[in-house]
């Protein structure tokens, strides 16, 4: 549950302050989110990559300052990807792609009030296990830091509830390595679309 902690937090931190203006508010959403990688992953040990999808449980926490910009940051639970290499399953990993960003919304005031965001992702990769021709060896596969475009729609269904449609585009490349030596870098870049229901504080 470590993924809920930021989140908790910002939520504990909404309570606990007082908003400086009508207009100010956060914004909790739970929904759940794919995450598909580039069709071309690039190539290790002169092979091609291909990474799978994977969809899990997201949670997002917004402050609007004003009716139309928020600041946002996105958590979820563990991504889980297959590495193949000429379409042989050579590697499992999970990964964590936390996002903060800033959104514009454009029609807040309205029933569907469609936004544009720009931010700034951390991929880290953890529990990578080999399988396959690598079972038994050390892979590793390096953190990333990128840029995030974000783009969605809120749709009012309550005065403080919504449902949110929305897609973001995640740079993530990382350097690989087998028993310490690089093999490659796998470029992932995926799309990140999925619904989430919206609770306005």
């Amino acid at each position: 549950m470590k993924f809920l902690l930021p989140l908790l937090a910002a939520a504990s931190l909404a309570v606990a302050l007082p908003a400086h203006a009508n207009d100010d508010a956060w914004v909790l959403r739970f929904g759940a989110h794919v995450v598909d990688p580039k069709s071309n992953n690039g190539t290790l040990a002169g092979m091609k990559a291909k990474v799978s999808s994977d969809l899990k449980p997201t949670a997002s926490v917004e402050y609007l300052f004003t009716p139309n910009w928020g600041a946002e940051v996105l958590v979820a639970a563990p991504f889980r990807h297959n590495v193949r290499l000429n379409g042989t399953q050579v590697a499992q990993a999970h990964q964590l792609p936390p996002v903060l960003g800033v959104n514009y919304h454009f029609m807040p005031e309205r029933t569907v009030s469609p936004f544009l965001g720009l931010g700034l992702n951390y991929t880290r990769f953890f529990n990578i296990d080999g399988k396959g021709p690598l079972h038994g060896t050390k892979v590793d596969i390096d953190s990333s830091w990128g840029v995030a475009a974000h783009a969605g729609v809120d749709v009012r269904i309550a005065p403080r509830w919504s449902i949110t449609l929305d897609v973001r585009w995640m740079d993530i490349a990382s350097e690989v390595k087998v028993d310490g030596a690089k093999v490659g870098r796998v470029t992932v870049n995926p799309l990140a679309y999925g619904v989430s229901f919206a609770y306005r504080l």
